[in-house]
C-alpha cells in the first residue's frame, strides 16, 4: 500500500454505534410534527447528508436557514436524549485512534453531524489524543455524496487526499471517499459490506478490533 499520511472517520456508525438512535429520534420527531414515515427510506436518502439537506428531504421543500436550523436542533435533541444514556463507541474505535496516532499519522474527523452533535460525541468518548481537525455539516459544506468535508478535513489536518484513507458506515459516504480521490474502509455497523462497495474499498469491517488483529497500521508504510 502506497504511504498514507492521514486518516478520515466519519462519526455516526463509524466513531459511535448511534444509527439506531438517529433512527429513533427521526420516527419521534417526524410524530411530533405529524408527519409518517418510513425511516429505512429517509434514511437512505438522507444518512451522510447535512441537517439541512435532511430537513429539506423530510418536508419536500427548500427552507429558509433560520426554520431549517430550529427544525434540526429539535430533531437532534431527541437524539442525544435517547443516545446519552446507552452510548457506545464502535468497538475497538478508541484503541485504534490512540494507535494510529502514535504511529505519526494525521487524524481528521469528517461528520455531516453539527458542532452540538459533535461535541456531544467528544464530550462521552472522552478522547485522548483529540483529532487533529475536525469539520461539521453545519459549516457550509454541501453533504455526502459530495466529496468535500473530506476535502476540507484532508487540507485542516496537512495531508494529500490521495495519501488519506476515510473509514465510513454509510453509501453516500463511501462514494463522498471516491469523489474525493481517497481509499475507503467500509465500517459495516448499519450497512452490509455488499452496500459499501468499491475499487476504492480496501477492507470491510465489523469493528476496530478486526484491523488491530489483522495489523492494519503496520501495513500504511506512515
Amino acid at each position: 500500500m502506497a504511504r498514507v499520511q492521514g486518516l478520515i472517520f466519519d462519526m455516526d456508525g463509524t466513531m459511535i454505534d448511534s444509527m439506531p438512535y438517529h433512527a429513533r429520534s427521526w420516527v419521534a420527531f417526524a410524530n411530533r410534527h405529524g408527519i409518517d414515515i418510513d425511516v429505512a427510506e429517509l434514511l437512505r436518502r438522507t444518512t451522510g447528508r447535512t441537517g439541512a439537506e435532511c430537513m429539506e428531504q423530510l418536508f419536500g421543500r427548500i427552507m429558509e436557514p433560520q426554520e431549517c436550523w430550529a427544525l434540526i436542533h429539535q430533531k437532534e435533541e431527541i437524539y442525544r436524549e435517547l443516545f446519552a444514556p446507552v452510548f457506545a463507541e464502535v468497538a475497538g474505535f478508541k484503541a485504534f485512534f490512540a494507535e494510529a496516532h502514535r504511529r505519526g499519522l494525521r487524524l481528521g474527523v469528517g461528520t455531516a453531524g453539527d458542532k452540538h452533535n459533535i461535541a456531544f460525541a467528544m464530550r462521552h468518548l472522552q478522547m485522548d489524543p483529540l483529532p487533529h481537525a475536525l469539520v461539521g455539516g453545519d459549516e457550509g459544506l454541501p453533504g455526502k455524496p459530495e466529496p468535500a468535508i473530506f476535502l476540507e478535513a484532508a487540507r485542516r489536518i496537512g495531508a494529500d487526499p490521495q495519501a488519506c484513507i476515510v473509514f465510513e458506515d454509510a453509501p453516500f459516504g463511501i462514494e463522498a471517499a471516491r469523489r474525493a480521490g481517497m481509499r475507503a474502509v467500509a465500517v459495516c455497523t448499519s450497512h452490509r459490506a455488499e452496500e459499501l462497495a468499491g475499487d476504492h474499498v480496501i477492507a470491510h469491517i465489523a469493528s476496530y478490533h478486526d484491523l488491530m488483529k489483522s495489523h492494519f497500521l503496520e501495513t500504511l508504510h506512515a
